[in-house]
């Protein structure tokens, strides 16, 4: 893959269930460091396609790719590749934010999954919920938990469906500066939000599905 390449390209993407249209003809690329934000009304197929791109779902026709390579979530370069928030996350009843959080960096091979751990709970101030089991924790925190766990695994393209949900304004504010943060890195990023400030702070480029059928 040549650094003008985009990390995920989608071509000609089209949806239906049963006989509703999602989406069609619909095409666009996410190039490294470029963050995507997908907006417009509920209902317009913004999540469905998210889904797509991360294997939960399957295109009716046309083609997603991810680095040149198609979707196949069950490839060890897919899942090297891409870390999501799409949906909720799964975790283990008896285990603890951080034990979660090392259970993901070891299923990802990464050093020091404990280090890993403990560094992204820094990075989205869970460190005083560390020790807690989910149920035990508010909504805004188990949002927090679901990006950590997006964040302690290698990516190229990180996928986040309405990340700022159950996030407070200072959460937002972390929000928006760890997609920053991304970009730098040389991240591309896939984003639905209804959050207008999130979007004109974060996004590069813009994708209206309201226009998509």
């Amino acid at each position: 893959m040549s650094s003008h390449d985009p990390v995920v390209s989608i071509r000609d993407a089209e949806r239906h269930y049963g006989g509703l249209c999602v989406f069609t003809d619909l095409s666009f690329d996410v190039a490294a460091g470029v963050c995507c934000a997908i907006v417009g009304a509920n209902g317009a197929g913004k999540s469905t396609l998210l889904r797509c791109v991360v294997g939960a779902e399957r295109l009716d026709h046309g083609s997603i790719t991810i680095e040149n390579n198609p979707v196949d979530e069950s490839a060890p370069a897919f899942r090297a590749a891409v870390a999501s928030v799409v949906g909720d996350i799964a975790v283990f009843a008896h285990l603890t934010a951080h034990e979660h959080l090392q259970l993901v960096a070891t299923a990802h091979g990464l050093p020091d999954p404990y280090g890993q751990a403990s560094q992204v709970l820094d990075d989205v101030a869970l460190v005083d919920a560390a020790d807690q089991l989910p149920v035990t924790m508010s909504s805004g925190q188990r949002r927090r938990l679901a990006l950590a766990s997006a964040f302690v695994r290698p990516r190229r393209l990180l996928v986040l469906d309405e990340p700022e949900q159950h996030l407070d304004a200072d959460g937002r504010a972390w929000l928006t500066d760890a997609i920053r943060a991304e970009k730098r890195a040389g991240t591309a990023v896939l984003l639905v939000s209804h959050d207008s400030s999130l979007v004109s702070e974060v996004a590069d480029d813009t994708v209206d599905a309201d226009s998509w059928r």
